[in-house]
């Protein structure tokens, strides 16, 4: 799960499946780390975790409302498939993965301590998402921090 306003990594959950269970559990990260307002939006793909009655109702639960992208129209879902693209990039693809457990423990480090922290996103301006969720809008505030 990615918050579109600073980019940030704040949910997610790596299994062997496809299943509902793995987004539901994506998105209850991101709602306990988080604790949105309700009535928060969260959008997707048309993918059929997503449009299951067992993630309407949790969305239901919780407070969430739910919102699809168009079928076939990939730019609706554009900022989640550039991210995947990065991750697999930048580490799924960097080496074999003997186990589901080795992913995991690299996956978490990979957003906690690199994409949420580190890598700079062109959308932000080249801020990290922890630099903009700090409130700093522009790259020169923190060279001006470190001169």
């Amino acid at each position: 799960m990615i918050d579109l306003h600073s980019r940030a990594v704040i949910g997610y959950a790596i299994d062997t499946h496809m299943r509902t269970d793995l987004v539901v559990a994506a998105l209850q990260m991101a709602l306990v780390h988080r604790r949105p307002a309700p009535g928060v939006i969260f959008h997707a793909d048309r993918g059929a975790q997503y449009t299951s009655k067992q993630f309407a109702q949790f969305c239901d639960r919780n407070g969430v409302r739910r919102s699809l992208g168009r079928t076939g129209i990939c730019y609706d879902d554009a900022v989640a498939e550039s991210f995947f693209a990065t991750y697999k990039k930048e580490l799924i693809h960097t080496r074999p993965w003997p186990t589901v457990h080795d992913l995991r423990r690299a996956t978490f480090d990979w957003i906690a301590n690199y994409y949420n922290s580190i890598r700079r996103h062109s959308t932000l301006g080249y801020l990290t998402p922890r630099e903009f969720e700090l409130g700093y809008r522009h790259i020169d505030q923190i060279a001006e921090l470190s001169a």
